[in-house]
């Protein structure tokens, strides 16, 4: 059992919490037992498996399963698993996964899907991919220039769902929207400004979704490529919406024109 910090193994996953390191080593932490479920129903390739006695003890059938998709495993103490984490008190489990390569080929997206731009919260981006999966979207695009997608407090904000939504990275979203257009989808950009309110669209027919940075919004370059542009309509002081909220309402709406029925 693994009981130092200055272990070699445990000085590299601390290492994690960096997103510079997440990238030179191609691995990020999966933290906790739920993340773990969900990865091991997708058969995700894991790389190093580190737990308690108590927690294997607990979750035999699930160690089992990681173990046979994990390169490595490892027992560790209390201690040092609370210093692998992120978050203040770990549940026992945490896990290193390969970072997936970042794809600039198209998710396939012919009914609904999502386009952020310059995401920087890690909460916002992980609650958006939440609400797709959960209101039935197809899948993401994300600038580069956002916070990771493997950022561990995006995994967590997921619920899982990370695992089960497609989602992919491009340097220039220009060409990533006008494909899809080319393939028929109208675009619908949300601002502030927009003379539409989100609910006037009409959502029943193939499409994209943009949304914009938490503070900014989407850029001018971006917005203009939009068929239509929509917004939410706010009470008078109220300056804004969380950006993760409108994406909800929005992808809701979709639905609900579609007499969506999961």
């Amino acid at each position: 059992m693994l009981t130092s910090l200055q272990n070699p193994l445990i000085k590299q996953l601390r290492k994690l919490h960096r997103a510079r390191e997440r990238r030179e080593q191609q691995l990020f932490l999966l933290e906790g037992t739920h993340l773990l479920e969900e990865a091991c129903a997708v058969d995700y390739p894991l790389a190093t498996l580190c737990c308690t006695p108590e927690w294997q003890a607990s979750h035999e059938t699930l160690w089992q399963q990681a173990s046979q998709n994990a390169q490595r495993t490892e027992l560790v103490t209390p201690e040092v698993l609370k210093a692998i984490a992120t978050t203040v008190e770990p549940d026992g489990v945490i896990v290193t996964a390969k970072r997936q390569p970042e794809q600039h080929q198209l998710p396939e997206i012919t009914s609904l899907g999502l386009v952020l731009e310059t995401i920087q919260d890690p909460g916002n981006l992980g609650t958006m991919i939440r609400a797709a999966a959960a209101a039935g979207a197809e899948g993401l695009w994300l600038s580069a220039d956002s916070v990771d997608l493997d950022h561990p407090k995006v995994l967590r904000s997921t619920a899982g769902q990370w695992f089960r939504l497609p989602k992919a990275v491009s340097p220039d979203l220009k060409p990533v929207i006008a494909d899809y257009q080319a393939q028929g989808m109208q675009v619908v950009a949300t601002l502030p400004d927009a003379a539409a309110t989100y609910w006037e669209a009409d959502l029943r027919q193939p499409t994209l979704i943009l949304l914009g940075n938490e503070g900014a919004g989407l850029s001018k370059e971006v917005a203009a490529l939009a068929d239509q542009q929509v917004k939410i309509p706010l009470n008078p002081g109220v300056e804004s919406l969380n950006v993760a909220i409108a994406a909800a309402l929005i992808l809701y709406e979709a639905q609900r024109q579609r007499g969506f029925n999961p």
